[in-house]
């Protein structure tokens, strides 16, 4: 089912969205599975191993190896990389912002969803409560957390919101207030946006990032959306790098990525992405998860 002038917009049904949700619990999995293994010493391959077993083991197929010659199962993006780093030899240490990009596909829908931690001696450190400790900058500690919290004000606008475009506005918003009180001049990553996701990974319509004069097309149900905010500590101007997928702040400054895929209901929204179907964070506006046993 399509809708809009502008843009071929795939709606679901709620059997379809009970199939993604199946989809973004392996990837809620997978992330969880990838945080815990993070350690100093560790490379990035590494990491990529423990994604591929868990979705293998989870009888899921990775949305990521092989997509338009991607050659990994995950994206594994270290400090002043933003996205779409491809796992390799680069060892980890104490300090390192690390972000992890993971898809997966059951039954021919995906999920998508993105996070980013800061690693300490022992293993990444609780977004939530983490303190600066030998090593780890505190400053990037806040830079984690703002980025988590510009997706779930993202997040909020779509329950709340009547475009598309008043997710950027809440993301942009979210960035703002955060800047002002770590005293940080954020910069939102613009050349890198949001997107449709069902059975394809990215559809129709892009959602951006940032305030913009086009409002995009009405929100409705049936509507699934990946929120994906990406934050720097310095320029939101970004390189590719010359393995044409590594993605890299101009400046060197570090960054976050944080991603949900969501979907809008008739009577409110699920976070497909999340373990707990998205109650955690949201305490705006009641979340709809959707069952798991349908």
């Amino acid at each position: 089912m399509i809708f809009g002038s502008r843009e071929r917009i795939e709606l679901k049904t709620p059997d379809q969205v009970r199939v993604m949700r199946r989809a973004g619990l392996v990837v809620a999995s997978t992330l969880d599975a990838v945080r815990a293994a993070a350690r100093p010493g560790l490379t990035t391959a590494d990491l990529d191993a423990v994604a591929a077993r868990f979705i293998a083991d989870a009888g899921a197929t990775p949305s990521f190896l092989g997509y338009e010659g991607y050659p990994a199962t995950i994206c594994v993006s270290v400090s002043e990389e933003v996205i779409h780093g491809i796992p390799g030899t680069r060892v980890l240490e104490v300090g390192d912002v690390v972000s992890i990009d993971c898809g997966a596909i059951v039954d021919g829908w995906h999920g998508d969803s993105a996070i980013s931690f800061v690693l300490g001696p022992d293993g990444a450190l609780d977004v939530e409560g983490a303190t600066a400790v030998d090593g780890v900058d505190a400053a990037d500690l806040d830079l984690v957390r703002a980025t988590r919290t510009a997706m779930w004000a993202g997040i909020a606008a779509l329950a709340g919101g009547r475009r598309l475009g008043d997710v950027g506005t809440a993301v942009e918003a979210a960035v703002e207030l955060a800047g002002g009180v770590s005293g940080v001049d954020y910069g939102i990553v613009e050349d890198y946006v949001g997107h449709g996701i069902g059975t394809a990974m990215h559809q129709p319509p892009d959602v951006v990032n940032f305030r913009t004069s086009d409002r995009g097309p009405r929100l409705r149900p049936g509507m699934c959306l990946a929120i994906e905010p990406m934050v720097t500590r310095g320029s939101g101007a970004t390189r590719v790098l010359a393995d044409d997928w590594t993605v890299v702040t101009q400046d060197g400054s570090r960054a976050a990525h944080w991603e949900h895929s969501v979907a809008l209901l008739d009577d409110g929204i699920s976070v497909l992405t999340a373990a707990d179907g998205g109650r955690a964070g949201l305490a705006p506006f009641e979340v709809v998860p959707v069952p798991l046993d349908a």
